[in-house]
This record gives structure tokens, C-alpha cells and sequence, in this order.
């Protein structure tokens, strides 16, 4: 009887040990917490960026028109000038005299033009009486006429060394920035149509031109979207357009297309344009447009219009579609394929497959999978919970 005891009592025994040593049931983790937001509707202007090369609105290079010797250099290289400003000074003595002579030939043309009137006078007052015969009348009428010529001959002659005597004052012709003198004082200055001394260079500073060249596509866009009546023609009109320079944060310098080429450049696809920006002095410093600098211009690329917006770093990519993680109303991930637009200050548009009632996942897609269940949180408890962090 004891060895049945025994044998009933030890697989209970062992059965009992066994149940002791079962793993526990796995703890279940709590659902991701993941940031939502819903698309928002607003007004959106899809913009088209292009590079250009900013230039100067004017640009002159400084000749003489006189040869001679160069007397004085009038202004500070590198620094702005007027227009009418003096710049260089060539020695105007040779020129001077030049000019003191033909005003001295001028002063004794009018004399012998006034002793021809006189005797003209006369004559005509005797040729009446007979005193004076008809032809030494005529004589004296063509003597006149000569004098007369001699005296325009002298002023043109006073008014070509004048024009010389001016020339050797060399002024600014425009407003704008000087470059570095290319003469000293005391050199010869070659001055002529031909062959002639560089001085110096001047270009304008505001405004600024902008030159950009802009695609085949996108000038046959232009054009549609102009036949629609959704855009005017940059060739009859003057479009707006912002600029942003290699180290600007947006596009804060704003202006207009002011001209567009008559044709397409076969060998570029592409046409070029020209956009015009005020550039003002500032307080201190010096203007912030300058000739060469590169730039990102930034034409309206469509009509105003309402759509959707959400934040672009909630769009993803599945192969070759975009796709966003949504939230249902179980809390459970769910794909979604959208039709993406551009990027407008950090937020994409979206063209179609979302609604303002969705809730898609802005922050935390990396933790989460299709199907999964998670913990959602709107944008502002998300902010809130971090600035308490």
C-alpha cells in the first residue's frame, strides 16, 4: 500500500515542479507615441527658382577724347561717384591756346564783317545817284556774304578748340561704383576713336539687373497658363519676382521681370530674362546687390489658388509613389497614397488623397508600421510635453 502511495504522489510531485518553472506570459508594450496634425487649407502661389548672375543696370568705360597729359585724378578708387562728377583733369594749356587763337581770329572775322557792311551801305546809297557803278555794288554785296562766311568758319573753329579745352575735363557720365584708376598722374593720355587710353570704368548700382534663363518647359507653361488668363505675359508685363543671394535664409529681395528675349537659344533650350531690384544704401556698410554675385530668383509659376498643406517631413516615399502614414479612428496606422506639389516654406503641397479630416503622422513614422496601433498626440500637446521636458 505504501509503494502505491508513493507512486500516485510522485507524478503530481514532478507535474507540480514542471507548472513552477512555466515562463510568464510576455508583458505587452504600450503603443508609440506619435505626433499628428490634419492638412490645412490655404492660399498657395507655386513658385519656379532659377539661378542667375546679377549685373549693372549701366556700365561705361572711361576714354579721352583729347591727347595729352594727365594733370590730376579726382576721386578715391572703389567709391561711388555722381553723375557730372570730375574724375580725371588732362593739361588744357596746349588746348587753351589753341582756343585763344581761333576767338582772336573770330574778334578780327567780325571786324572785316563790319567794315563789309559799311562799305555795302554806302555803295547801296550811291549806286542810286550813279555815283557807284552796279558792279562795284555787287562787289561790295559779295564781300559781305564772304565776311559773314569767314566769321561762322572762325566760331566753328572757337567752338572745336572749346569742345577740346572740355575734354580734358574728364566727368562721370552716370551714377554709379569707380573702379581702380588705370593712368597716373604725369602719363600720356591717348585720346581719339582709335586706339584710345583706358582710364577707368563706372557701373550703376541701383537699380540691379538680374539675368536668368529659364526653360523650354517651363516658357511653354508660362504661355498656357497666359492663354488660360491665369497669368500675365512677362513680354507685355511686368511680373513679380523675389531673389535670394548664396547666404540668404528665403528670398528677401523682392522685384519684377522687366524683359524677356524674342527667341529660344537652340543650342540651351532655353530663353533668357531680366529681372530688376531696388538696392539701396543702408545706414552703414555698403549696398548688398553687386555686379557678379550669383542668385536664386523665384517667378509665380501659377495662379492663386486654395489647397492643401502639411508638413513636408510627413511625406515618404514607397518605390515611386509618395506616401504619408495616417491614423484611423482605431488608432491604427494606415498608408496613404497623396499626389505631391512643391515645397512652399517648409510645407508640401498636396494635389490629392488627403482630406482636412485626416490625421497623418508628423513626427515618430519611424517606429511605426502599417497596422500598428498607436498612441496619437496633436501638434500642440507634443509642444507642450516637450517644453514641460
Amino acid at each position: 500500500m505504501k509503494n502505491t502511495t508513493h507512486l500516485l504522489i510522485a507524478p503530481l510531485f514532478i507535474a507540480g515542479l514542471s507548472a513552477c518553472h512555466q515562463e510568464a506570459p510576455p508583458m505587452q508594450m504600450p503603443p508609440a507615441v506619435v505626433t499628428v496634425a490634419h492638412p490645412t487649407k490655404q492660399k498657395i502661389v507655386e513658385w519656379d527658382e532659377f539661378t542667375g548672375r546679377l549685373d549693372a543696370a549701366e556700365s561705361v568705360n572711361l576714354y579721352s577724347q583729347v591727347t595729352g597729359y594727365l594733370q590730376s585724378v579726382h576721386f578715391k578708387d572703389g567709391t561711388e561717384v555722381k553723375k557730372g562728377d570730375l574724375l580725371f583733369t588732362i593739361d588744357p594749356r596746349p588746348f587753351q591756346a589753341v582756343l585763344d587763337q581761333a576767338s582772336a581770329s573770330l574778334e578780327r572775322s567780325k571786324v572785316l564783317l563790319d567794315q563789309a557792311k559799311s562799305e555795302f551801305v554806302r555803295a547801296k546809297d550811291l549806286v542810286n545817284t550813279k555815283v557807284v557803278s552796279t558792279e562795284d555794288y555787287d562787289k561790295r554785296n559779295l564781300a559781305v556774304l564772304e565776311a559773314l562766311a569767314a566769321v561762322r568758319a572762325a566760331q566753328a573753329t572757337v567752338e572745336a578748340a572749346q569742345l577740346n579745352v572740355d575734354y580734358t575735363q574728364i566727368k562721370a557720365p552716370i551714377n554709379g561704383r569707380i573702379g581702380r584708376r588705370l593712368m597716373d598722374v604725369g602719363g600720356l593720355v591717348v585720346g581719339g576713336p582709335m586706339g584710345a587710353t583706358m582710364l577707368s570704368s563706372i557701373v550703376s548700382v541701383d537699380p540691379i539687373y538680374c539675368y536668368i534663363d529659364a526653360d523650354e518647359l517651363s516658357v511653354l507653361k508660362y504661355q498656357r497658363l497666359n492663354r488660360e488668363g491665369k497669368r500675365e505675359s512677362a513680354q507685355d508685363n511686368q511680373i513679380p519676382c523675389e531673389m535670394a543671394l548664396a547666404d540668404d535664409t528665403g528670398f528677401p529681395h523682392k522685384g519684377v521681370i522687366d524683359f524677356v528675349d524674342n527667341r529660344l537659344n537652340p543650342a540651351t533650350g532655353t530663353i533668357s530674362a531680366r529681372a530688376v531690384f531696388a538696392n539701396p544704401m543702408p545706414t552703414r556698410g555698403q549696398r548688398v546687390l553687386q555686379p557678379g554675385f550669383f542668385a536664386r530668383v523665384r517667378v509665380p509659376g501659377s495662379s492663386d489658388y486654395e489647397g492643401l498643406v502639411i508638413d513636408d517631413k510627413a511625406v515618404g516615399a514607397d518605390q515611386a509613389q509618395k506616401v504619408v502614414m495616417l491614423v484611423d479612428e482605431k488608432n491604427i496606422v494606415v498608408p496613404r497614397p497623396v499626389v505631391v506639389g512643391p515645397v512652399i516654406n517648409g510645407k508640401r503641397v498636396i494635389r490629392s488623397g488627403l482630406t482636412e479630416k485626416d490625421s497623418v503622422i508628423v513626427n515618430g513614422q519611424a517606429k511605426v508600421r502599417p497596422g500598428m496601433p498607436v498612441a496619437p498626440q496633436a501638434e500642440e500637446e507634443a509642444g507642450k510635453t516637450k517644453m514641460k521636458n
